[in-house]
């Protein structure tokens, strides 16, 4: 099964990253977090993606064609114009770089890569979020559920903490940041059926909007619940506790 990643956005709300770098390219411990993404699916067997490509997309070109070279000791014989690898190593990832417009919305950037994907069912997340889904579990909860989408579902934690006050006011407890007001939020990490390529038209369309609400409607779209850890990287603090999570040994999408 193929796993389609977006990465094709600007990432305005990380401008002073994407700036320089598309947002997927952006360093967790070193490494971008496509990378991090990238090896959760692997983890669970799953090694052949689909990069959606858009704003600065040639990076990540370039970054996986050398690939091998920054993973691996080399010696280079400037006389002859050899390089020979020491040591090396590399994921077992097959990956089609798919340029998919500049200015691309979601669902537009999912149309482009049909194509790739064909009349299969195939896997879809974007390029800026980690988290500990157990991926084989997840495609067994959409085998079973039989419907055109799986949508994986979170209840992030909220800003601030919170305290519980008795009738009398009292303060009985603090609870460090509690999960949200219990609603359930849209974490990616879909599994589709090729038929949700019916509900989008145009690159314009966001994948959230129409093709989503309609494939709802149809009773066409079911909800995995995860329950364990998930992230976005929208912000500079984001991306700052995501990397003290990895530098400090804890990270919980570090499942490989």
């Amino acid at each position: 099964m193929k796993v389609v990643i977006l990465a094709g956005g600007f990432g305005t709300r990380l401008s002073e990253e994407t700036v320089i770098k598309p947002k997927p390219m952006v360093e967790i411990g070193h490494k971008p977090i496509i990378w991090h993404i990238m090896n959760i699916y692997s983890h669970h067997g799953f090694n052949e993606f689909i990069i959606c490509l858009g704003y600065k997309g040639y990076m990540l070109k370039e970054y996986f064609s050398h690939y091998f070279l920054h993973e691996a000791d080399c010696t280079i014989d400037l006389v002859t114009n050899e390089l020979s690898f020491h040591d090396a190593k590399a994921e077992p990832w097959k990956i089609t770089l798919a340029d998919t417009g500049l200015e691309s919305n979601t669902g537009g950037r999912i149309k482009r890569i049909q194509k790739y994907v064909g009349n299969e069912t195939f896997m879809m997340t974007y390029g800026d979020g980690v988290g500990d889904v157990n991926i084989k579990e997840l495609v067994a909860f959409h085998k079973e559920h039989d419907k055109y989408a799986t949508i994986t579902s979170v209840q992030p934690t909220g800003r601030f903490g919170s305290i519980e006050i008795s009738d009398n006011n009292e303060v009985r407890s603090f609870i460090e940041k509690p999960k949200g007001d219990k609603a359930w939020v849209n974490a990616g990490f879909f599994v589709l059926g090729p038929e949700i390529f019916d509900y989008i038209e145009g690159d314009h369309v966001p994948w959230e909007k129409e093709p989503l609400e309609n494939i709802a409607k149809d009773n066409q779209l079911v909800a995995y619940k995860h329950r364990g850890f998930w992230r976005p990287m929208d912000t500079m603090k984001d991306k700052y506790d995501l990397n003290n999570l990895w530098e400090a040994g804890g990270a919980p999408w570090k499942i490989w």
